[in-house]
């Protein structure tokens, strides 16, 4: 008997009393029995727990897990101690969830829910099911946590554990605070609203540090967020987020039904013929991927490089773009750990990558070195050779520097090297290259005119040099090709690529940035 039954049979008052008491009390946590509580969540624009749940997962799939769960101290109560979780399935395929109820104590984590868990998190790990979780709450539940000794939990250990094993969705749509957020930090992404406020510590705690009344959302604006990459993905509602983590999930499905197929030739118009003018290289992804089926992640952090999923012909890739149209998509330190945490989350699920190289190089001067370039442009080095992962690149315009020999050049060893009549390469950027190699010429030009012509020549000169097609006359790389035929190429690639080995243990965690 499911709960939604509701035939004169299943009534409490046809039936035996201890399945009566069972069937009462099983009932009374629903939404239906709660009309105060689903009342309040109204007022402030949000769903309720179960809502979510149900509106993410196949009709009917939802298998719950401890709604009977009582608060642990005798005179407290609340329906599943605050936590609505259990198993489910997402387009048939199997996943687990788990979403705090902000209607019981704000959401908090108290001794029992957080057994509940952990019970959870090591059925998701054992069954390898993808756990997707709705975090609003308060954190630790004072009325536990400062009441005689607290039972050890493994909650925060297991979810980073399951870090790399098991795909982490988060969703945000409300105020997290502690412990919480502490869990938001570790999902491999965060889908969080406009009425999102995340921190370490919420109102009561700042103000017994720094003295000072700050309210939830002065704390910690979403913006602020997703300007440091601690959010994802920004959506409109709790309904679109839903919608964006069933879409995350799919990546992480398999190959599906090719999508629309989007107009190659629009790709050959796409990198201006200067080598001066910007370009938004979304729109070259929107001339590869199936349409409609990128998903971007972070785009208001490292900007110089654009980082997310897409499906090709049904098939999902990972991709990371340098982006013109910020520092002329020079690699900053934000746009190393955006990028070098990608690789990461891409090789852990072994989802092929696909990288579209347009740089000058690192960024350069002591601004720059002040972030820790140094370190930070070496994790995305460390990453991709290190990682397992198949990857494809393409170099669409600018390939220089150390720039390009980490956005999948040919040491790599990517599985397809490819170039666009437009690629330019270099050890460094040619006006520079220039600069060096013919500076005593320079130096000798008897004024600004002659200097200046010596100058033009020689980094025409070495631009010829270094163009796609002399470069693929030393064999550089794999071919040059229409720009409107790379589509072509790397649907065919990903078809050709093995299916991964089955594995016993993850290869690594994601890393929180």
């Amino acid at each position: 008997m499911r709960d939604s039954d509701c035939a004169d049979e299943d009534k409490p008052e046809n039936l035996r009393p201890d399945i009566a008491e069972v069937v009462r009390l099983r009932r009374a946590a629903l939404d239906e029995a709660r009309p105060e509580a689903v009342a309040k969540r109204r007022k402030t624009g949000h769903r309720t727990a179960r809502e979510n749940i149900d509106d993410f997962l196949d009709d009917g799939s939802f298998l719950e897990i401890g709604r009977l769960t009582k608060p642990k101290l005798p005179h407290m109560t609340g329906p599943a101690d605050g936590l609505v979780m259990g198993t489910g399935t997402v387009e048939g395929l199997p996943v687990a969830v788990m979403s705090y109820d902000y209607t019981v104590y704000a959401g908090t984590q108290s001794s029992h829910n957080h057994v509940k868990h952990d019970r959870l998190f090591q059925l998701a790990m054992k069954h390898r099911w993808p756990l997707i979780t709705w975090l609003e709450g308060g954190g630790a539940r004072p009325h536990d946590a400062m009441t005689g000794r607290v039972a050890t939990t493994t909650t925060f250990v297991d979810f980073a554990r399951a870090s790399g094993w098991v795909p982490l969705i988060g969703i945000c749509a409300g105020r997290a605070f502690a412990g919480n957020a502490n869990l938001c930090g570790m999902c491999d992404v965060l889908i969080a609203t406009p009425k999102a406020a995340i921190g370490m510590a919420g109102p009561p705690l700042v103000k017994a540090a720094l003295g000072k009344d700050f309210t939830p959302e002065e704390i910690c604006p979403p913006e602020t967020h997703m300007a440091q990459g601690v959010i994802d993905i920004m959506v409109a509602d709790e309904a679109e987020a839903g919608r964006v983590a069933q879409q995350y999930l799919g990546y992480f499905q398999g190959p599906r039904a090719p999508g629309e197929t989007p107009d190659v030739r629009r790709l050959r118009d796409v990198v201006p013929e200067s080598p001066r003018r910007a370009y938004d290289v979304r729109k070259v992804i929107a001339g590869i991927a199936d349409v409609d089926t990128f998903l971007e992640l972070k785009p208001k952090f490292g900007r110089a490089i654009v980082t997310g999923f897409a499906h090709v012909e049904g098939r999902p890739v990972g991709i990371i773009a340098n982006q013109p149209m910020f520092m002329a998509g020079a690699i900053d330190s934000p746009a190393s750990e955006k990028a070098a945490r990608f690789i990461q989350l891409c090789d852990a699920f072994d989802i092929p990558m696909l990288l579209l190289c347009d740089t000058p190089g690192l960024m350069v001067g002591p601004d720059v070195e002040k972030t820790g370039l140094v370190r930070r442009s070496a994790r995305v080095l460390l990453a991709l050779a290190n990682a397992t992962v198949p990857f494809i690149t393409v170099v669409l315009r600018k390939a220089y520097g150390l720039g390009y020999y980490v956005m999948g050049s040919e040491p790599l060893e990517p599985t397809l090297l490819l170039a666009w009549p437009t690629a330019e390469f270099g050890g460094m950027g040619i006006e520079g290259a220039v600069n060096i190699i013919n500076k005593p010429e320079l130096d000798a030009a008897p004024d600004k005119e002659t200097h200046d012509r010596i100058h033009a020549e020689k980094v025409a000169e070495l631009k010829k040099a270094n163009t796609a097609l002399e470069v693929a006359g030393r064999f550089e790389f794999d071919d040059v090709i229409d720009p409107a035929d790379t589509r072509w190429y790397i649907a065919e690639t990903l078809k050709r690529l093995p299916a991964p080995a089955p594995r016993q243990h993850r290869k690594h965690p994601v890393d929180a940035m």
